[in-house]
């Protein structure tokens, strides 16, 4: 059965742990084979534009922006949330490969069409 998870990534670069821990799971899915996204909101917004995974490592676990690429390439999807983006000036054009901005309205959508989300607190 394929489902479609969402995995809720809230930390940046100033917790390398809790930003990488959601990638790491999502792209587990994503390997199996199931519809995973990345939805980054508060500072983890700063993890979808373009290098703002360079350098954001945690022991023991893989760097960021590899696990990132490697999330895109089997076909996860990293959305950005569009209230958390725009107070701090995040644009299109800064954008990642593979990221998208989205309103609260699409994670609802996809929540109630029964997407299941994944909290890493």
């Amino acid at each position: 059965m394929n489902e479609k998870l969402i995995f809720n990534c809230t930390w940046g670069r100033e917790d390398p742990e809790r930003a990488t821990l959601p990638f790491v799971a999502a792209n587990i899915a994503a390997t199996a084979g199931q519809e995973a996204i990345v939805l980054c909101t508060i500072e983890a917004v700063r993890l979808g534009t373009t290098g703002g995974t360079e350098g954001v490592e945690a022991a023991g676990l893989p760097k960021l922006c590899d696990l990132m690429s490697q999330f895109v390439a089997n076909s996860g999807k990293v959305w950005l949330c569009g209230a958390c983006t725009k107070p701090r000036g995040i644009t299109e054009e800064q954008l990642a490969q593979g990221v998208t901005i989205v309103g609260a309205a699409k994670v609802v959508e996809e929540v109630v069409g029964g997407a299941k989300t994944v909290a890493f607190a």
